[in-house]
């Protein structure tokens, strides 16, 4: 038997009413703050990501679906979003037609991963990117869109994390004193972190290895080490969201590893997960665009993993749907009226009630049970005596009660139905 990749999960018809529910939820609240969808292919050029994400990185050292073309060109599946936005805000101008660009999207991603809970190799986020302002009210809209969009599909064990990153001459001096600081310490680091020292020393702040965290316990923090413009534009970002009531803590270790990255920085835990408990991820990339090929155009944006969403609402028994209903089931009596009822039933689609009929030629009482089986509001008996009249008998499933009905008249079928 062939079966699904490792790390792919199929979604079936009795799970996707959740995708439904989210993603229609997802596009209300983006709409409400102006935001246009953007699809990017599902695959880009491998130097995108190189650039836009960075080669100390996992995700671009381990985690890439690469592969080489028939013109040799070197292509990805795309792990994240943001830098395909970028690339198609650049390519395609979008700053010229106007000056500020707020987007959002709804898209599967690809990281060669270790599967486990919450965490799978094809997984689907959605996002917001906002492309052409510094105000610090946008990164304060990017937090309360997550954190509403999150919060209404009914979880509750949330946490929202925040930070702020500063500016690279800020950070580059802070960096300077972490590095003063884990001098002599380098023995007691794990792997990973020795070499994060000099490629992308933040990151050990994101080490899970205990004596990492030990040593990083004690580490002078970027917080501390901000310039005023920084710290005003936080003190911004957190008085816009004490004024909304968002819960949130600072996490002075809450980083990004990425010189493009600048101020705030932010995430969405929840308790209701397990190891992954990042259900969204977010932060302010002014310098990405430049670094993309683009012109000086702040930006800011966030991911989130609807995997974990869905995941995090099971565990915590949330989106508990109603159970799924067809209009009508025409149950034919007679085989030979085969097509005529399949006629009365497409009669009845296009007024837009969802109906079905016996395709497998089964007895009334199996197309009884199957009618139950579908929830089906009303059965109607197509066949026998009452055909012969021109009528049928149209039953109510919850009810119990019959009445008969012209067939030529759907319209007073119709209405006995949406009543």
């Amino acid at each position: 038997m062939i079966k699904a990749i490792t790390g792919t999960k199929d979604t079936l018809p009795s799970e996707i009413n959740k995708w439904y529910l989210l993603e229609n939820l997802v596009k209300k609240i983006f709409s409400c703050y102006n935001y246009k969808e953007i699809r990017t292919p599902v695959f880009e050029e491998t130097a995108l990501f190189c650039r836009g994400i960075g080669t100390s990185t996992d995700i671009v050292s381990k985690e890439m679906y690469t592969f080489i073309d028939r013109r040799e060109t070197s292509l990805t599946l795309k792990p994240e979003m943001t830098a395909s936005v970028v690339r198609s805000f650049i390519e395609n101008a979008m700053d010229k037609k106007q000056s500020l660009n707020k987007l959002f999207y709804i898209s599967p991603m690809f990281r060669q991963e270790r599967p486990q809970a919450g965490r799978f190799r094809q997984f689907h986020q959605f996002g917001a990117e906002a492309l052409g302002s510094n105000d610090p009210l946008l990164d304060a809209e990017m937090i309360i869109m997550a954190y509403n969009i999150i919060s209404n599909i009914g979880l509750k064990n949330l946490e929202v994390k925040i930070n702020s990153l500063g500016v690279p001459e800020s950070r580059e001096k802070y960096k300077t004193e972490l590095r003063k600081f884990l001098a002599g310490k380098e023995a007691g680091l794990s792997e990973d972190s020795k070499k994060r020292i000099d490629t992308n020393i933040l990151r050990i702040f994101d080490s899970k290895d205990e004596n990492d965290q030990k040593i990083m316990a004690d580490a002078p923090l970027l917080i501390n080490h901000l310039d005023d413009e920084s710290i005003a534009h936080f003190e911004k970002v957190k008085k816009v969201l004490d004024s909304l009531k968002i819960p949130y803590t600072v996490d002075p270790k809450l980083v990004r590893g990425l010189d493009y990255y600048t101020n705030t920085t932010f995430e969405i835990i929840s308790g209701s997960v397990g190891s992954q408990s990042a259900l969204c991820g977010g932060g302010r990339y002014n310098l990405l665009v430049e670094q993309l090929g683009g012109g000086a155009i702040p930006g800011i944006g966030f991911a989130a993993g609807i995997e974990r969403i869905l995941l995090a609402c099971e565990n915590e028994n949330v989106l508990n749907l109603p159970e799924e209903k067809i209009d009508v089931y025409v149950v034919r009596l007679d085989k030979e009226l085969d097509a005529e009822a399949y006629l009365l039933a497409e009669s009845l689609r296009k007024e837009n009630l969802q109906v079905e009929v016996d395709y497998l030629l089964r007895s009334v009482k199996a197309q009884m049970r199957e009618a139950n089986r579908l929830n089906a509001k009303y059965a109607l008996f197509f066949g026998g005596e009452e055909y012969s009249s021109g009528e049928a008998v149209l039953k109510n499933m919850s009810e119990g009660t019959e009445e008969k009905i012209n067939i030529k008249d759907s319209l007073s079928i119709i209405s006995k139905i949406q009543r």
